[in-house]
């Protein structure tokens, strides 16, 4: 007989925009009463898990709690055929693979694909320490894939509908500002005060700042207010009106970069060229001598 030690298990969804810690209790779902030991060969990952990255040291370690322990909580699936597909619990059975186990504990559940889905994306925002955008796509996926409100969705996944619609904010940021979301390198809070801004390139900037110079939240927010109270100059298609637009033009052409002029309340412009990458910031330093 094996027997199941019920744990709290990550962060809840929560603790990602609030830092509240949450540990919900894990049980046997719903209509499933019994646990089978199934072959890891017959179990094949689920193609709508919603984790994209999983972390090598931290399935290392679980890995050696397994080799000693063995797998305490039990993995869930479907059976498809003579084989199973994991609904919820990849991270335990991947750790399992490094652990040489040839079967692990399973409760067999049935559910067709947007159970699947919906199982796989509540399991995981409940159990697992997903970034910021994995959570956003996930409810997005919900909703666009079994039809769902934000409203309904919220109450699947236990939360209010505030907090799912700042998740899914989120995903209007460029993907400059996402891929540092992702990677840590900048906070939610940092996030929220980026999507104030509504020129891509400013956010991009401003993110390429938080980074190299480890700006707090606090300072990014008196940031984003200093360019907000910048007024755009208004661009003139007569040269006589305006008499550097050949030469902006230019500086567009040979930058290859965004251009933005800006006027503050004191009368002082300010011209801002953002670069993609470095390289076209390199070409650029290079060719200065032409303008």
């Amino acid at each position: 007989m094996v027997v199941v030690k019920k744990t709290a298990l990550g962060r809840g969804l929560g603790s990602l925009l609030e830092g509240a810690e949450s540990s919900p209790v894990v049980s046997a779902p719903a209509s499933v009463t019994a646990i089978n030991e199934i072959p890891i060969s017959k179990i094949s990952t689920n193609p709508f898990q919603p984790r994209t990255n999983f972390d090598v040291e931290a399935l290392e370690e679980l890995a050696e709690s397994i080799r000693e322990f063995g797998l305490i909580q039990p993995i869930t699936v479907r059976k498809i055929g003579l084989s199973y597909q994991i609904i919820s619990g990849e991270r335990r059975f991947r750790a399992s693979q490094i652990a040489g186990l040839e079967t692990v504990p399973a409760y067999i559940k049935e559910a067709d694909e947007h159970g699947m889905l919906e199982m796989a994306i509540v399991e995981n925002i409940q159990r697992e320490d997903l970034d910021p955008i994995e959570v956003a796509l996930s409810f997005q996926r919900l909703i666009d894939e079994c039809n769902l409100t934000q409203d309904s969705m919220a109450a699947k996944v236990g939360k209010n509908r505030a907090t799912v619609a700042n998740f899914l904010r989120l995903l209007r940021l460029p993907p400059v500002v996402q891929a540092a979301l992702r990677e840590g390198k900048i906070s939610i809070g940092h996030a929220k005060c980026l999507l104030s801004l509504n020129d891509v390139s400013q956010q991009e900037s401003l993110c390429r700042q938080i980074v190299a110079k480890g700006m707090s939240v606090r300072a990014t927010e008196a940031k984003v207010r200093a360019l907000l109270a910048e007024k755009p100059v208004r661009e003139h298609t007569d040269a006589a009106q305006n008499p550097y637009s050949d030469k902006i033009n230019r500086l567009k052409e040979i930058s290859k970069a965004s251009v933005n002029i800006n006027k503050n309340a004191k009368g002082e412009v300010r011209v801002v060229l953002a670069f993609d990458r470095e390289e076209a910031l390199d070409e650029f330093l290079q060719n200065v001598e032409k303008l």
